[in-house]
């Protein structure tokens, strides 16, 4: 597999600045906190459908350490200020469901500072491509009932309605097979959004 352990690549986005892809780390995890106090409360509410005000301990543990089989979480990082260390802007993961294994619950968050800048994108394309190596061929995600325009990108993506929550849909939307261009892809679409494209927030998951 490409998207293992050894995985990484650097990446130049639209404003020029560069970012270098790899797997998460179990080490990520002071990075995944600071970057997460980098997110504005809309984006925590879109990701978790809820005010999380903060990550707890516990919370940073399990969203670092991850199996890279079933748990694949793809961050992008830049070096601080002093270059002396690492900061994170943005991640992609999916969670397989144990019940479903061609289903993963998928996310994507970029930092508010870095939406618009084409690194959801980049993002999304390696998570997709590590999901098809894995055996994955749907994405599900959930969506608030009042976030009409992501319920829109939603059904335009061909997605369907797994089950309704009330406040809350969860939909399942097709990866589909590689093109030669990632933006024709109905996931891009959807989680473009997401990612704070063309809106203020993201919806994702709180990381580096």
């Amino acid at each position: 597999m490409r998207y293992d352990r050894e995985y990484h690549e650097t990446r130049e986005l639209a404003d020029g600045r560069v970012v270098r892809l790899r797997c998460i780390r179990a080490e990520d995890r002071d990075a995944l906190v600071r970057a997460f106090g980098k997110l504005s409360r809309e984006s925590r509410y879109r990701r978790f459908l809820s005010d999380v005000p903060f990550l707890s301990p516990s919370m940073a543990r399990y969203l670092t350490e991850v199996d890279g089989k079933d748990h694949v979480a793809i961050v992008a990082m830049t070096d601080s200020h002093d270059l002396k260390e690492e900061e994170g802007v943005g991640v992609a993961r999916f969670l397989r469901l144990p019940d479903a294994p061609h289903i993963a619950e998928a996310a994507v968050t970029v930092i508010d500072a870095y939406q618009g800048k084409g690194l959801g994108r980049v993002l999304l394309d390696a998570l997709t491509r590590a999901a098809r190596e894995r055996g994955i061929s749907i994405f599900r995600s959930a969506v608030l009932v009042s976030n009409t325009p992501m319920r829109r990108i939603l059904d335009e993506a061909g997605g369907v309605v797994h089950h309704d929550e009330g406040d809350t849909l969860v939909v399942d939307v097709p990866i589909g097979e590689p093109r030669p261009h990632w933006s024709d892809l109905p996931i891009f679409r959807v989680l473009r959004a997401a990612a704070g494209f063309g809106a203020k927030g993201a919806a994702g998951d709180p990381e580096p």
